[in-house]
């Protein structure tokens, strides 16, 4: 890695925020502290990440909408922001996948169509969320799992351009030991990061990944 991996992997996931929040309509903002938006993202997205330790909360805050509603990814877990009125939503670490030897599992299939994208979109749960700008996006890769049915049992999004981050990965009615294998088998030879918590942490540690410190997020209810 170039980088400290938290760094790196805050940086990747800051990176794929700002994607999805561009393909609603907001442009964000990116410096050495944080990225943010000035206006509410999208459901599960957060208003800003921070890209370093000991960011001021005060000046964060002051580049969002702070009000009920807002959520801070805190990559460092280093920030206290209950005493501007939010709670701890959950605790999750980092993790990173070097660049091995993939491991011996099928790999994913690409979503590239519109239509494909929905019925994905439909299986992970995030419905409109998910907007067809994002196929457009050279950074982006959409992958599913499909059933002998040709049904979406499963996928993951993979985003970035040196460093590869795995977020949105969900399963049903397949073992996400198979999906997490699956990642590395379509994208093979690249760093990976992400970051999971509690039970989902345990499907990427069998896949190769390994914690690198916690991140916390936090939501003003």
């Amino acid at each position: 890695m170039p980088e400290d991996v938290r760094e790196a992997a805050a940086r990747n996931n800051a990176e794929w925020c700002d994607v999805v929040c561009d393909s609603h309509g907001l442009t964000g903002r990116t410096d050495a502290d944080a990225w943010s938006v000035p206006r509410r993202s999208p459901t599960w997205y957060p208003d800003a990440v921070t890209l370093r330790p000991g960011v001021d909360a005060d000046a964060l805050l002051a580049r969002i909408d702070a009000k009920p509603g807002a959520s801070v990814k805190d990559s460092f877990a280093d920030l206290d922001l209950s005493r501007y009125g939010f709670r701890v939503l959950f605790d999750a670490q980092w993790i990173h996948r070097p660049p091995l030897d993939p491991p011996a599992a099928a790999p994913l299939t690409p979503i590239t169509t519109p239509a494909e994208l929905a019925a994905w979109a439909t299986a992970h749960g995030g419905g409109t969320l998910f907007r067809p700008a994002l196929l457009t996006d050279p950074r982006v890769r959409i992958l599913a799992r499909y059933d002998e049915r040709g049904a979406v049992v499963g996928g993951a999004v993979v985003s970035g351009d040196r460093v590869y981050g795995v977020s949105n990965l969900f399963a049903d009615g397949v073992d996400p030991r198979a999906i997490w294998h699956g990642v590395p088998a379509t994208v093979p030879g690249v760093p990976l990061v992400g970051y999971e918590s509690g039970a989902d942490l345990t499907p990427a540690l069998a896949a190769g990944f390994t914690p690198h410190g916690p991140l916390r997020v936090w939501l003003h209810p």
